[in-house]
């Protein structure tokens, strides 16, 4: 550990010592004594020092807090991997959302050292979930800064991935605001790294450099997920959802992969659509360039798009950067079901792994085996079901067949499978074959409407089991 930083940590336990002490606030306390903002710039210059020194301060039995999506601080998780495993640490819990990059502390060779704790899966962490070298939490998207804030979970240190300090010495979290506010107001130490390629965003997104304990200095590229290939199947999807259920002035909802950029590729022809959604991706970006997207009809944040977090190409982030039109607020705001429900037209596109034939949806696991997360799909399948203007439209949509030509419709969920969102919450279902409405339909309704957008080679059988199990043949009436 250099001079200047074991000068600095001497400083910052000294600062801390006295904020645990504190009982009262006067004009000479310090920020420590009795705020955490943020925003609020404090009277200190964060010291920039090497990776391997910023990560020093992690230290055995510690719980770290990890930025995710576009915004892993990948550098620094390389870089604590590196340190847990040369100084032997043990019991270091890393929590986050979905994050992007290698996961080195979820290798198998730091299993003595980091067991990583997912509040949403992704691929980096699922093989040490499947191994038990991992945890992860089933949560809706919009409770998991409570984990924070209820001190369930207490990070020692965050790790953060920042835009530089523009001249009034603010920093943005960029493309990850999502749960991050929340764990770095109850975070005893954060570590930023600071990357001019980090777009500026607004929004719940600025940060005072005075905040940041200790930061680095990357030039590293974001991680991308670019637009892919848009199968056949999942054109027809979209193009059924874009011209059945997407009205014009309709404020739109959806994740990433195929089926979302599928629907807004089969947007070009609408108008005055708005955007609320935990994310967006690519295809947005050319619908607000045609004026599809125009956020004009929304009563709040109107003219503005409005999001989370955000993960895609070079010229989404270049959309972004610096972009007052789009605005990232934290996930317990735009995912809320009140804030939800008051957009216009509200239509909230979702993916799933199957759904049974009375409507159960499982969305986070392959039968037992853990795939994902809860997500945002309850909060917004919810909060347009429970549209303030009564026209709020929530859609489940996915191919009828796996890659291995299985049912995605089945009879019942597979052994072990979780329901994310039942049979209640669900209202349509999309396939390639049709659109399935199944809000106030009894279970015999149900099972038809769901075996009509089933693939044909499936039908059949779906009907007998459909038998065995209600002792009645589906039917529409």
């Amino acid at each position: 550990m250099s001079k200047q930083l074991a000068r600095h940590v001497g400083q910052l336990n000294s600062l801390l010592k006295t904020a645990a002490t504190a009982s009262s606030v006067s004009a000479h306390n310090n920020y420590f004594t009795y705020v955490r903002e943020l925003s609020h710039p404090i009277a200190r210059e964060p010291p920039i020092v090497k990776p391997e020194e910023a990560v020093a301060c992690v230290k055995s039995g510690d719980t770290v807090f990890a930025g995710g999506a576009a915004a892993t601080p990948v550098a620094l998780l390389n870089a604590m991997a590196k340190h847990g495993k040369s100084n032997n640490l043990e019991c270091v819990t890393v929590c986050h959302m979905h994050t992007e990059g290698p996961g080195e502390y979820a290798k198998p060779e730091y299993k003595d050292h980091f067991r990583s704790n997912s509040f949403f899966m992704g691929a980096n962490v699922r093989k040490a979930v499947a191994d038990g070298r991992g945890d992860n939490v089933p949560i809706f998207l919009h409770e998991i800064p409570n984990l924070f804030y209820k001190q369930i979970v207490k990070p020692d240190v965050s790790f953060i991935h920042v835009s530089p300090p523009d001249n009034h010495g603010y920093c943005s979290l960029g493309t990850s605001v999502d749960c991050v506010r929340a764990a770095l107001l109850n975070s005893k130490l954060i570590v930023a790294q600071i990357n001019p390629k980090m777009p500026r965003t607004f929004g719940d997104a600025i940060i005072h450099k005075s905040h940041f304990d200790l930061a680095i200095e990357v030039t590293d590229d974001l991680p991308q997920h670019g637009t892919g290939e848009i199968s056949e199947v999942e054109k027809k999807i979209g193009k059924l959802i874009a011209e059945n259920l997407v009205k014009d002035g309709a404020t739109l909802q959806m994740g990433i992969g195929s089926i979302p950029d599928a629907v807004l590729a089969a947007l070009h022809n609408h108008k005055d659509l708005g955007i609320h959604s935990e994310m967006f991706a690519n295809g947005v970006v050319e619908l607000v360039r045609k004026g599809c997207v125009t956020n004009s009809k929304k009563k709040m944040h109107q003219g503005r798009i409005v999001g989370s977090f955000l993960i895609g190409d070079k010229a989404l982030y270049d959309f972004v950067d610096n972009n007052p039109f789009i605005e990232m607020y934290a996930i317990d705001y735009v995912n809320n079901t009140s804030i939800v429900k008051q957009q216009p037209r509200m239509t909230a596109i979702n993916s799933c792994i199957e759904v049974d034939l009375t409507g159960q949806v499982c969305s986070d696991s392959i039968g037992p085996r853990f795939y994902s997360g809860f997500g945002g799909q309850v909060d917004f399948i919810r909060g347009a079901a429970e549209g303030l203007d009564g026209l709020g439209v929530p859609i489940i949509a996915m191919p009828s067949t796996t890659n291995k030509g299985e049912s995605k419709i089945v009879p019942t969920l597979k052994a072990g499978a979780g329901v994310v969102t039942s049979r209640a919450h669900v209202h349509y279902v999309v396939t390639e074959h049709g659109i399935a409405s199944l809000f106030g339909k009894n279970v015999r309704q149900r099972m038809y409407e769901l075996i009509q957008i089933a693939d044909p080679k499936h039908r059949e059988t779906l009907e007998k089991q459909a038998f065995e199990r209600i002792k009645v043949m589906p039917s529409p009436n």
